[in-house]
């Protein structure tokens, strides 16, 4: 592909992780377009049910088969193939969303994929123990990636699309040799920071990144970038595209039968969406826009700029008002992808300390990473957030207990990226999040 030509970029199609969404390749298709790639190919793709089953052979609501995901895979595809008229397309997942990726191209789908990069896909399991979940996508030792790492061709690869790996050089939490961040300290998991590698791929470690940032973050972009172009990108960051953008997305929430969201369309939630003040979190002016959305879930498009930041309400039956702080937008996007919350039901990656007597919780959340202590510089209403451990980074949500005055504002700072909201009461049934581009 060293012809630049737009007509020459093949279409990509982007495959996010366990229990993620499409928003996550905001900052990735960002950077894409910045260089050069036409955004018209660029096509990120919501996995209905994100979360894999507990046993992959056993139905559970709210979650998907391995199987499931490769269909989905399948019919993205086939889309973008139709859509450009192409017989190939490049796929570029991270974490499970690579399992998806392996199967499909293994069960018939090799020929209609170029390129194959997984970011941080723990290829030999997060675990590799027959006598632990044995049942599970994410043993290494299960039937499931026993049978994709052994292909009969003396690779782990399947044969036709080129294929990259990205990892981390220790700093992934779902590549560690003890089973902490699994749920069972103390125990050996068989595993260690090379399990995303594979024997016939390409295979790039990139020091001090996290799990999420293997594909998300500048470094796997660069990584990225000259494994299917043969060159360097002009530029690692996001470029503004100028004062005018356009957003929207869609709204999703709670499964019925389970306490996890499911990417699929919240039909009847109502989006408001306000500018607000850099320095206070308060709205300015009336809302800039407000929608019942339909049986589609889709919301938007909010014409604005790229220099206001912004607070996404979202309100559905079943569910708490859930307030979304962002700081401006670079560029436009159709992946501003809302999900509505329950105050009962906050991530569990928040700080357990934060408790629900507060007058208002404020969650900071970085979807396309995790914070890393002492790697990076983290302020949450002042103060670095309390429940962070030091070491391998791990945590995608810190949260803080205003006790004093509901209403006021919280200003969180990371790495340089600054976003103010304000302390909405939890007695009201608000969630807040103060959420990162970075």
């Amino acid at each position: 592909m060293s012809d630049t030509s737009a007509d020459t970029f093949p279409p990509i199609v982007f495959v996010h992780g366990n229990g993620d969404t499409a928003a996550l390749w905001l900052t990735t298709v960002w950077r894409f377009e910045s260089n050069g790639w036409p955004r018209e190919r660029l096509h990120a793709i919501d996995m209905p049910c994100p979360l894999a089953r507990d046993d992959d052979g056993v139905a559970q609501p709210g979650r998907s088969s391995s199987d499931d995901a490769r269909r989905c895979i399948a019919d993205a595809v086939e889309q973008a193939c139709r859509r450009h008229g192409v017989a190939q397309v490049v796929l570029i997942a991270n974490s499970r969303g690579g399992f998806a990726v392996r199967n499909f191209t293994a069960n018939g789908g090799a020929a209609r994929v170029s390129h194959a990069i997984l970011g941080g896909t723990p290829n030999h399991g997060v675990w590799a123990d027959a006598a632990f979940r044995p049942g599970n996508e994410f043993n290494g030792a299960g039937p499931f990636l026993q049978r994709l790492n052994d292909p009969g061709n003396g690779s782990e690869t399947t044969p036709g699309p080129r294929w990259m790996t990205v990892r981390s050089d220790g700093n992934d939490k779902y590549a560690q040799p003890d089973g902490l961040w699994i749920g069972a300290p103390g125990r050996p998991t068989g595993v260690d920071a090379d399990s995303p590698a594979l024997r016939g791929a390409h295979n790039v470690v990139i020091a001090g990144i996290d799990h999420r940032e293997t594909s998300f973050g500048p470094a796997a972009f660069d990584a990225m970038w000259r494994f299917l172009t043969g060159r360097a990108p002009a530029s690692l960051q996001p470029t503004p595209s100028g004062e005018a953008i356009e957003l929207s997305g869609c709204v999703s929430g709670l499964h019925p039968q389970a306490a996890v969201h499911d990417n699929l369309p919240l039909a009847g939630a109502t989006v408001e969406v306000h500018a607000t003040d850099a320095a206070s979190g308060e709205r300015v002016g009336p809302p800039l826009y407000r929608h019942v959305v339909g049986s589609d879930g889709a919301w938007g498009p909010l014409a604005t700029d790229s220099r206001t930041p912004l607070e996404f309400v979202i309100s559905a039956p079943g569910h708490s008002t859930t307030h979304v702080y962002r700081s401006p937008f670079a560029r436009s996007s159709s992946l501003v992808h809302l999900r509505a919350m329950r105050l009962a039901d906050v991530d569990a990656d928040a700080d357990p300390a934060a408790d629900r007597e507060a007058l208002s919780l404020v969650q900071l959340s970085r979807p396309r990473g995790y914070f890393g202590v002492p790697r990076d510089r983290i302020l949450l209403d002042g103060h670095p957030p309390a429940g962070l451990p030091p070491g391998v980074a791990g945590l995608s949500l810190a949260a803080v207990k205003v006790t004093d005055t509901a209403g006021r504002a919280v200003a969180a700072e990371f790495n340089g990226e600054r976003i103010v909201g304000r302390a909405w009461p939890c007695a009201e049934g608000h969630v807040v999040l103060l959420e990162l581009h970075s």
